[in-house]
């Protein structure tokens, strides 16, 4: 089983956020290792900005550059990265979220990964070969850490550690990977794996948007999605992903939670409705089948 460190923050600052992701570091035992370049990665899907719960908060970035830092070295060169997608552009993202001022402010490097240089590298998952282009910033860092939301997803039921590295992927045309989604997922976290992911589920966004102040924290990606499947009334299980993750040997779906107990975020979780998962099926079905070509 692997760990998997939840911590609750009442108050949006930045020491209160710094203090939590302190904390979810030390209940799974986790010490920062020494490091001169370090890639983060948010969730930066679209344009909607971090007060609708779907995309990664700039300020939960901050505390943790500030954590960096403080535990690694003040001269440490960070990297924030995302990739072009069809239904967005990353100058525009970075912009419009925040993450332009955030460089500027706290000198940090804005990476858009379909303009760097990268290796085109091949990947089995099951009986299937994927190509991808695997950026080298991303395979060449020191310390890569992963820090995603945690949402439902018409494609992929939910959206949270293993689903965020798909914005890894330099290839701006990511609709045309509806249709094998799940092993695409899985192929691009087994080339470019992450060391850490810290999610951000301080805003989340459900059945409707709510403050739940939850910080999670592991270094198993198909652990801390099984958590957060759990809380947001999804049966681990049924996401095909992480069955698939698990089976490829990016991690375990077996748990040990520290920290608050699970059930008091299980239970505020603002959780979607019987028949709001049904529409989720159905566009999951349509997806498969390749007969929904709307955008990533």
């Amino acid at each position: 089983m692997s760990l998997v460190g939840l911590a609750e923050c009442k108050t949006r600052n930045v020491d209160s956020i710094k203090k939590a992701i302190r904390e979810a570091f030390s209940l799974i035992d986790y010490s920062l290792p020494k490091a001169e370049k370090i890639v983060i990665k948010p969730n930066m899907c679209y344009y909607w900005d971090w007060s609708t719960g779907q995309t990664t908060d700039p300020l939960f970035v901050v505390a943790l550059i500030g954590l960096l830092r403080e535990e690694i070295s003040s001269d440490v060169e960070i990297y924030i990265v995302e990739s072009d997608a069809s239904a967005m552009r990353c100058k525009y993202a970075f912009k419009y979220l925040g993450y332009e001022k955030l460089a500027k402010d706290y000198n940090v490097n804005l990476v858009n990964l379909s303009e760097v240089e990268a290796e085109k590298v091949t990947v089995k998952v099951e009986d299937e070969v994927f190509e991808f282009s695997v950026p080298r910033i991303v395979r060449d860092a020191d310390l890569c850490v992963n820090v995603p939301k945690m949402k439902y997803m018409f494609f992929t039921k939910i959206s949270a550690a293993l689903k965020n590295i798909f914005g890894c992927n330099p290839y701006p045309k990511k609709f045309e990977y509806h249709s094998k989604l799940d092993k695409v997922i899985v192929g691009l976290n087994k080339v470019m794996p992450f060391d850490l992911h810290v999610l951000d589920g301080l805003t989340v966004y459900g059945s409707k948007t709510l403050r739940l102040g939850l910080v999670m924290a592991s270094q198993d990606p198909v652990a801390i999605d099984s958590v957060a499947a759990t809380i947001m009334g999804i049966n681990p299980k049924s996401v095909v992903h992480l069955r698939l993750a698990e089976k490829e040997g990016l991690g375990k779906a077996s748990f040990v939670v520290k920290g608050t107990n699970i059930d008091y975020f299980k239970k505020r979780f603002p959780r979607k409705s019987f028949s709001e998962k049904v529409i989720m099926l159905g566009y999951r079905v349509a997806c498969k089948l390749g007969l929904d070509k709307r955008l990533v």
